[in-house]
């Protein structure tokens, strides 16, 4: 009988797993356990405090133990290897794919590596050393070796047999990678194809040069926007000499996706995704006071552009009363420019040649904007003090920092990704210093020189 996947309440599931381990209700575990793929268990036991976790992870079944390791951020998966004793850790590695094991052996500490890999299958340890010797965020790294590959100058029916001796093919294979006698890639077999033709057909006949393969060194995001575009479910990884190294399915494409989001997402806010959401709170903190004292730096900036026009704003209350204003509107105003940029970039739109061009749109943009909220802002400010030249000056800096925050929102994650800096990690802290000093520069400014007149 067919299975079908029914939406559960995650946080009610989550909840009860935790009153049931601490219950050590073991039955009961198993039930709510029951039907959750490796994905769903990871997330559970990241949710779950550290003196918990182990106790769910001891219950879970052997043979899923692997995937849901495979699954869980950084430091949860090492701490819950921490837990294990090497030959434990053989067994979990049995069934998983390459490029798991790859990952799970650089959770472990360097002294333990080394150990481990000597404890598995020699074809096995061989492909897993391949994978490990390119970066992480790499096809290289992300590969599986776990594929089938022809020659193109044997017939269908050798191919047949080879698949009988095989006995099971690998998921989410659609295809065969064809290469030849040196084992350089020329393009995949189709299993549609290899079915439905004279079984004497020469592979070399049927096989699609259009199926491209990707260089080991391909970066993961590129590699998530070749596989968007094309709407591929595998594609073949190859070294600098085309020699077939292994393949990257749809399924870690999605891992990718959904890291990168969460990348960003941290990322924003100077925080880790690979943190454990109950790390010690020593630890957290030392990470965290880092960004806590840059960001203090660049408030103490826009703490000095004030000092310098304390008498302008003692003499006009009503300054203290706008120019956080001007300064929030430029910081939305930045950081729309921004997210585009930094969209663009991650998705490959954007690049030297056509980069000028937006920053001449999206500067206009600014201009614009500033024209329509100069206008309504000083008009605003005018009725709000009954004072002309104070809504005069209000407006004119409404202008000038929207213009400069679409400006800077647009130069900004250009220059950090030149540097080679991740733009969606510097950009909003950047971004918030320029709008907020330039604020407080141009409004309190233009105030200081009209009363000096």
């Amino acid at each position: 009988m067919s299975q079908i996947h029914h939406s559960i309440d995650k946080l009610q599931l989550t909840e009860h797993l935790h009153q049931a381990v601490s219950e050590q209700n073991s039955e009961y575990i198993q039930e709510l356990l029951h039907g959750l793929v490796p994905e769903e268990i990871a997330e559970i036991l990241e949710a779950t405090p550290p003196k918990e976790r182990y106790s769910l992870w001891e219950q879970l079944p052997s043979d899923v133990q692997g995937e849901v390791l495979g699954h869980t951020n950084d430091e949860v998966r090492a701490s819950l290897l921490g837990q294990l004793d090497k030959h434990e850790i053989v067994e979990l590695t049995e069934e998983l794919e390459t490029d798991d094991i790859a990952d799970i052996i650089q959770s472990l500490p360097e002294e333990d590596k080394a150990g481990l890999l000597e404890k598995l299958p020699e074809q096995e340890r061989v492909a897993v050393q391949t994978a490990l010797s390119y970066p992480e965020n790499t096809a290289g790294g992300l590969m599986s070796t776990d594929f089938i590959a022809v020659r193109s100058d044997v017939t269908l029916e050798v191919v047949i047999r080879l698949l009988r001796k095989v006995g099971s093919l690998p998921k989410d294979m659609v295809d065969l990678i064809v290469r030849d006698r040196d084992g350089k890639y020329q393009g995949a077999l189709k299993l549609n194809d290899l079915l439905t033709h004279d079984g004497e057909t020469l592979v070399s006949e049927l096989v699609d040069p259009k199926r491209f393969a990707i260089k080991a060194l391909t970066p993961d995001k590129e590699v998530a926007n070749i596989f968007e575009k094309n709407d591929l479910i595998s594609i073949a990884v190859v070294d600098e000499r085309n020699h077939v190294l292994g393949r990257i399915t749809i399924d870690d494409v999605v891992d990718i996706i959904r890291e990168e989001a969460e990348r960003t997402q941290m990322a924003s806010a100077g925080l880790d995704d690979e943190e454990d959401l109950f790390a010690p709170p020593l630890r957290s903190a030392k990470r965290r006071s880092f960004w806590l004292g840059i960001n203090l730096i660049a408030a103490s900036l826009a703490a000095t552009v004030i000092s310098l026009f304390e008498a302008s704003i003692s003499e006009i209350v009503a300054l203290a009363i706008l120019m956080p204003m001007v300064a929030s509107m430029g910081g939305v105003a930045g950081t729309q420019t921004a997210t585009i940029v930094i969209r663009a970039l991650a998705t490959g739109k954007l690049g030297a040649k056509n980069s000028r061009k937006l920053i001449a749109k999206e500067t206009l943009v600014g201009v614009l904007n500033g024209s329509l909220w100069c206008v309504l802002t000083g008009i605003a400010a005018w009725l709000w003090f009954q004072n002309g030249f104070l809504g005069a000056i209000f407006g004119a800096a409404m202008l000038i920092n929207l213009t400069a925050a679409a400006l800077a929102g647009a130069v900004i994650p250009l220059i950090l990704n030149k540097l080679k800096i991740d733009p969606a990690l510097a950009t909003g802290l950047m971004l918030t210093t320029v709008t907020d000093s330039l604020g407080f520069f141009v409004f309190l400014g233009l105030a200081t020189i009209v009363l000096a007149a």
